[in-house]
């Protein structure tokens, strides 16, 4: 099965990048790119999360919350 993929932003590939607003679907992308970043370093990663938790997309254990 085909799935339908926006292409990545540039901004996407920096972890130190402000990516500005995102998508859910970059969102998940960005996840996926930032895979061994943590969202106390990278921006992108801290951005994604941020959308996908507001979009409930993502809900976060109670260990993860601040």
């Amino acid at each position: 099965m085909l799935q339908h993929q926006l292409p990545p932003l540039p901004g996407l590939l920096g972890c130190h990048t402000d990516p500005g607003p995102l998508t859910v679907q970059q969102a998940h992308a960005a996840m996926q790119l930032h895979l061994d970043c943590t969202v106390d370093t990278c921006r992108i990663r801290r951005a994604a999360r941020t959308v996908l938790v507001e979009s409930r997309h993502c809900v976060l254990d109670e260990r993860a919350l601040p």
